[in-house]
This record gives C-alpha cells, sequence and structure tokens, in this order.
C-alpha cells in the first residue's frame, strides 16, 4: 500500500482513459500527458494501461509500507526519496517506510508517477481513470486526501533501479509553445481579424485551467453574423460534437476543451488541437504563453503517424 500524505493541488488515479464513452456523456477523462504518462509506466516494466498518479503543480507526498519502483516524468520537478533528490524521468528504488516528495517545479505542469504493478482500483467502463467531473473512476472517483490509501498491483516482472529515458527524448518543457491546430467548421464566423489573431498572436494561458477546460488570456476574438439570411442558428448553437481537444470560442474567449470535457453547448469551436500537442498543453501554466499554427488535415494526419512512432521509439530505447 501508498499513503497519501500530502496530497498537493489536485493528485488523481489515471491512465490512457476510456474509449467510446462519449455517446453516454461520459468524456474519455485519462492523463492529461499521454506520452509522460505511457514513459512512466515503461520505465517501471508495466504495460501501457496500467495507472498512475497524476498530480498538479506541486506538493505530493507520499509514504509506502512495501519496497518497490517507481518512476516520475511530466513536469522538471524535485523528486525527493527521504530527503534526498533524485531525478526524473528514471527509474528509482523506493524502500518500504520511505517518503516520496514531489517538491519544487521549474517547469511544466503535472507530474506522473508510476509503481511496478499499476494503482490497484476498480475498473470502470474499461478504464481506472478518475473523471472528477462524474465522480468514477479512481479512488471514488475524486481527487486524493490526506491519509487516502491506495493498493499496488502484482508486479509482472522485475526492472532494474537507473533505467531512463535518454535526454534527446525528452519533452523540451517551455514557457512559450506553438500548439498546432486543424481549422475547424465555426472559423468562418470569427471576424477577419479574430481569424488572424487566432494564428499570429500569442494567448497566455488563464489561471481558471483545470481537467475540463484550458483557459486563455489575450486579444478578444469577435463572432460575426452569418452571410446567408436563411441561417438563423446562434454562433454558439454550432455543435460540438466531440468536445476533446475543441478551441472554442465564448464571449470573446479561448479555451481548449480537455480530457475530461463533455459536449455542450455555448461556445463556437473554431478548431481542433492536434493530438501530439495536447501533451504541451497538459504542461502549460498559469502566465505561459501559446501561439496557435494552423495546419490542414492530411499534415494532422501525418503528425499523428510520427509521434506514435515517436513514442514507440523511446520505449524502446528504454527497454
Amino acid at each position: 500500500m501508498i499513503t497519501i500524505v500530502d496530497p498537493g493541488v489536485r493528485t488523481t488515479v489515471q491512465d490512457l482513459g476510456r474509449a467510446g464513452t462519449m455517446a453516454m456523456a461520459m468524456p474519455p477523462a485519462g492523463a492529461l500527458d499521454q506520452f509522460a504518462n505511457r514513459i512512466a509506466n515503461a520505465l517501471v516494466g508495466n504495460g501501457p494501461k496500467a495507472a498512475t498518479l497524476e498530480t498538479a503543480l506541486t506538493g505530493l507526498t507520499l509514504t509506502t509500507d512495501t519496497d518497490c519502483t517507481v518512476a516520475v516524468t511530466g513536469a522538471d520537478v524535485d523528486v525527493l526519496v527521504d530527503g534526498v533528490t533524485h531525478p526524473t524521468w528514471t527509474a528509482l528504488w523506493l524502500p518500504a517506510g520511505s517518503e516520496l516528495r514531489i517538491g519544487e517545479i521549474r517547469g511544466g505542469a503535472h507530474s506522473y508517477i508510476a509503481f511496478a504493478g499499476g494503482i490497484d482500483v476498480p475498473v470502470v467502463m474499461g478504464s481506472r481513470a478518475t473523471d472528477l467531473r462524474s465522480g468514477v473512476g479512481g479512488l471514488g472517483g475524486r481527487a486524493l486526501r490526506s491519509k487516502d490509501m491506495l493498493r499496488i498491483g502484482q508486479r509482472t516482472r522485475a526492472v532494474e533501479e537507473g533505467r531512463h529515458l535518454p535526454m534527446r527524448l525528452r519533452p523540451a518543457l517551455s514557457a512559450s509553445e506553438e500548439v498546432r491546430i486543424v481549422l475547424g467548421v465555426g472559423a468562418h464566423r470569427l471576424a477577419p481579424e479574430s481569424l488572424r489573431a487566432l494564428t499570429e498572436r500569442e494567448f497566455q494561458v488563464a489561471a481558471e485551467a483545470d481537467r475540463m477546460t484550458c483557459r486563455f488570456v489575450g486579444e478578444p476574438l469577435r463572432i460575426v453574423e452569418p452571410e446567408d439570411p436563411e441561417d438563423t442558428r446562434r454562433a454558439d448553437e454550432v455543435p460540438v460534437a466531440y468536445p476533446f481537444g475543441a478551441l472554442c470560442v465564448a464571449d470573446g474567449s479561448l479555451s481548449c476543451r480537455l480530457r475530461d470535457a463533455v459536449p455542450d453547448r455555448g461556445a463556437l469551436a473554431v478548431g481542433t488541437v492536434i493530438t501530439p500537442d495536447l501533451d504541451l498543453l497538459a504542461q502549460v501554466k498559469e502566465l505561459d504563453s501559446v501561439r496557435f499554427t494552423a495546419v490542414d488535415i492530411d499534415s494532422a494526419l501525418k503528425l499523428r503517424t510520427e509521434h506514435n512512432d515517436f513514442v514507440r521509439s523511446a520505449i524502446r530505447a528504454i527497454a
């Protein structure tokens, strides 16, 4: 068992998320940074679907009553075992009775802590991921609290301490990110100057970002009336059929729907963040800046294939 001493800002149990549940208004949930989550599991010898802990910013402290192997990936943070600093993106030996603490953050926003054997919580609709909005998955469908106890699953194979992801394959965390998007069905409803601003100006990450939505501060984006006089729909009536990754405008403000979002109305979908760059949004925080670059659908599909190949090569580099 592991025991949570201090859960920090927000710590949840996550995995790769749920597939095929959107028709029931159930979001995919799962790790916001899928790459960091998969690498954390690979470092400790877990399969890709094993559950990990996702912690936002800093403050997580836990203890263990058994010897185990652990790895911390994602944000650039201090990892301390009984006060001794250890590297991220590396398999560490955690002796029984020791304390693991995620300390000061230098870059990024979310860390992933994998234990050999995975976090053993019930599977709900094919996943152990916590969906905070629906209150399902993880430990009671909620963020972890002080004194919570979690069982570690059966270890599938032994791994050596010191296994690590080579530096050349680790993502470069930055306070200014370029995020690629495919313009969507609602982009034509933006005023020309707002459409240019969307892809030419920087937006700052707002303090209200959470697992549902990443909000941005920047030049207000103006929505214009449709040219077709028979089109009487309001801008917010353009349906968001699948909100994950959707870039939306409401009341002039820009936001991106993340893994805990569900289909709804009230915003104009102007584009979609491409799959590889959703991991970048997982690692931005308040006051960081984002610039959006438009790509066509063929380029987006090619970039997704290249990203999948990169993830596989990174896992092989560990093994």
